[in-house]
């Protein structure tokens, strides 16, 4: 069996068990084509794949050079280990500055310049409409699902999320109050964790206290 088949009855296994805890990520063709979303199926030398906006690809399991995984709690872990220890208050002294973060903004630049290890606390309050019937708070949706192509998938839509950087990755915001450990160094932009922004309205009103 090669390396490829064996990853993928790997991957077989795992769907076949219902586990929800994994997902892959990113598909690999031979052809050095790659996809981004979620892996469905693999049967009867077939894989099924979930690509972002909800399109399904089909391959054959000897065009497909590799599937990388994911843990989906990885996200939430990461956003974890950021924020310092529980019960922390924000100290007096601090510098601050309100920003207005609309939704039909894909990142709002704050200039406010920031390093590595400080921490920030945040005030957050407002609503976004962010498509038909969907309207909510810097928290985000409740039981929002997953979808991979947000900037952070397996936190919730329309959430208040946060970046050091242009190129820098995404952290969650949402309503806590911090505080929050940077890491990187760079000039902080807000923006909210939706993937499609055409129809949306509305803006958070954020207090960034650094």
């Amino acid at each position: 069996m090669t390396p490829m088949n064996r990853h993928l009855v790997i991957a077989a296994a795992i769907l076949a068990c219902g586990s929800v805890a994994v997902f892959a990520d990113t598909l690999v063709l031979r052809n050095g084509r790659s996809y981004t979303g979620e892996l469905l199926s693999v049967r009867d030398g077939r894989v099924e794949f979930l690509v972002n906006r909800g399109r399904t690809e089909r391959f054959s399991v000897d065009e497909v050079d590799r599937v990388e995984f994911r843990d989906q709690d990885r996200d939430r872990n990461r956003d974890d280990e950021d924020r310092g220890p529980s019960g922390n208050e924000r100290p007096s002294g601090l510098r601050e500055r309100e920003v207005d973060v609309r939704g039909s903004m894909a990142w709002t630049r704050t200039d406010i310049e920031l390093r590595g290890g400080q921490e920030v606390w945040f005030e957050s309050r407002g609503q976004v409409r962010w498509g038909p019937g969907r309207k909510d708070g810097p928290e985000g949706e409740s039981g929002s699902p997953r979808n991979a192509a947000r900037p952070i998938p397996s936190r919730p839509g329309a959430a208040l999320i946060g970046k050091i950087g242009e190129s820098g990755d995404p952290f969650f915001i949402g309503k806590d109050s911090g505080p929050i450990r940077v890491r990187g160094r760079g000039t902080l932009f807000l923006g909210i964790n939706d993937d499609y922004l055409q129809d949306n309205s509305g803006s958070f009103r954020v207090i960034v206290y650094y």
